[in-house]
C-alpha cells in the first residue's frame, strides 16, 4: 500500500494524523528498528534461548525484520464466549483455521488459548510463533466477575514448542495484587525455560467510569499499567490506544488516589491522540520495551478503524498492532486482506515517527 492510499483511508483525518508534531520529540525514544533485540536485551538478564526466541518472533512474516509486530490473537472464545465470538464466521470455531489465517495474513506469531494451539501444535508450532495465553477471564459466573484466572501452566506452552506466554493482569481492580504475583512467578519461569513474554496491561474498576468518560482508556492510567508489567519483566506489553487522558484527576476528586503530578498533562501528553499514545510508549522505557496497540471491537468502519489505530501506533513510536475481532469476524480472504493492510502502514516510509 502506497502512502496516498493511506491518505485516502484516513479521509478527513489525514492532514492530523500524518502531519502532527508531537510533543514529546522522537530523539528522546528508542524507536523500532531491525536491531531492536540486540540492541535492548542482549544486555539484559534474558538468557541466549529467550533472546533466540524474541529473535524468531521479529523475523517472521511480511514485517520480518523492520522492528515492527503484527500477532494475531485469538483468545475471545473464553473471554467473550465462543457462540458470541465466532458466530458470524463458524469457521474459526476449528482452531486450525485460526493458525491457517494467521499464517497467510502474514502476521509475526499467533496468541491463542492453551486449547487451541495444543491441538495443532505438531503441524504448525515450527511455521508461525505460538504464544499461549495462560490466564483467561471466563464468563460463565453469575453474576459476571471479572477475575483473571490460569488456565494453563507455563511447562505447557514450552512442551508445545511455543516462543513466548501471554497473559492478562487487571490493573486497578480488587483482584489486581493476586494476579501480579501469579504472573511474576509465570514470567519467571519462562524467561528460565527460554520463552518471551507479553503482557495485555489492562485496567478494569467500575470507579474508572465518572461523568460519561471511560478512564479505562485514560493515557495517564495505562500508561502506568505499562510500568507495572514492565517491572514483572514483560518482553512486550499489549495495550489499548488511550482516548482522553486526566484519570487521575477525576478519581483523586472522589477519594485521594495514586499519585498526580499536574505537569504530566502539560510537559508530557496533549489531547492529540499521537501524543497520548506517546505518553503510553514512553512509560515503556522510553520505547524499550515494545509496545503494541489493539485493534478493538469489530464496527462498520472496521478498515478504517485498523489503519487509524496503526498509524497512531507507528507515529507515537509503538512497535504494531493487534487485530482480532476485526479480523476473525470477516471472510477469510477479508481477514487476510486486513492484516495486511495493517502491515503495509508499518511498511510504508511515508508514515513516520512523528
Amino acid at each position: 500500500m502506497i502512502f496516498s492510499e493511506i491518505q485516502s483511508i484516513l479521509g478527513q483525518e489525514a492532514e492530523s494524523l500524518l502531519n502532527h508534531v508531537a510533543l514529546i520529540p522522537q530523539e528522546s525514544l528508542y524507536t523500532p528498528n531491525p536491531r531492536s533485540v540486540d540492541d535492548v536485551f542482549v544486555g539484559s538478564d534474558r538468557n541466549n534461548i529467550v533472546l533466540n526466541n524474541l529473535q524468531r518472533l521479529y523475523s517472521t512474516g511480511r514485517l520480518a525484520n523492520t522492528g515492527y509486530l503484527s500477532i494475531f490473537p485469538i483468545d475471545q472464545g473464553v473471554e467473550h464466549s465462543a457462540g458470541s465470538s465466532f458466530v458470524k464466521n463458524p469457521l474459526y470455531f476449528d482452531p486450525e483455521n485460526i493458525v491457517r489465517l494467521a499464517i497467510q495474513g502474514g502476521c509475526n506469531g499467533i496468541a491463542s488459548t492453551l486449547g487451541v494451539l495444543g491441538l495443532v501444535s505438531r503441524k504448525y508450532a515450527h511455521k508461525i510463533p505460538f504464544i499461549v495465553k495462560i490466564n483467561h477471564n471466563q464468563t460463565l459466573t453469575y453474576p459476571t466477575e471479572f477475575s483473571q484466572t490460569l488456565f494453563s501452566q507455563v511447562e505447557q506452552a514450552w512442551n508445545m514448542g511455543a516462543t513466548g506466554i501471554g497473559a492478562t493482569i487487571y490493573f486497578g481492580s480488587p483482584d489486581s495484587n493476586r494476579e501480579i504475583v501469579e504472573i511474576s512467578q509465570a514470567f519467571k519461569k519462562a524467561h528460565e525455560l527460554g520463552m518471551a513474554t507479553i503482557l495485555w496491561c489492562y485496567l478494569r474498576n467500575e470507579n474508572f467510569k465518572k461523568d460519561g468518560v471511560d478512564y479505562h482508556y485514560s493515557t495517564d492510567l495505562t500508561s502506568q499499567a505499562n510500568y507495572l508489567g514492565i517491572t514483572i519483566e514483560a518482553d512486550i506489553i499489549k495495550q489499548k490506544l488511550p482516548n482522553c487522558n486526566g484519570g487521575y484527576q477525576a478519581l483523586e476528586m472522589m477519594s485521594q488516589y495514586g499519585k498526580l503530578n499536574p505537569e504530566i498533562y502539560s510537559k508530557l501528553s496533549s489531547p492529540h491522540p499521537i501524543d497520548l499514545a506517546r505518553y503510553q510508549v514512553i512509560n515503556n522505557f522510553n520505547g524499550k520495551i515494545p509496545l503494541i496497540n489493539s485493534g478493538d471491537a469489530s464496527g462498520d468502519k472496521d478498515e478504517f478503524d485498523l489503519v487509524k489505530s496503526a498509524v497512531i501506533n507507528k507515529r507515537a513510536g509503538g512497535s504494531g498492532l493487534i487485530a482480532g475481532r476485526k479480523v476473525f469476524q470477516k471472510e477469510f480472504s477479508e481477514g487476510v486482506r486486513l492484516l495486511h493492510l495493517v502491515q503495509d502502514v508499518y511498511l510504508c516510509d511515508g508514515v513516520t515517527i512523528a
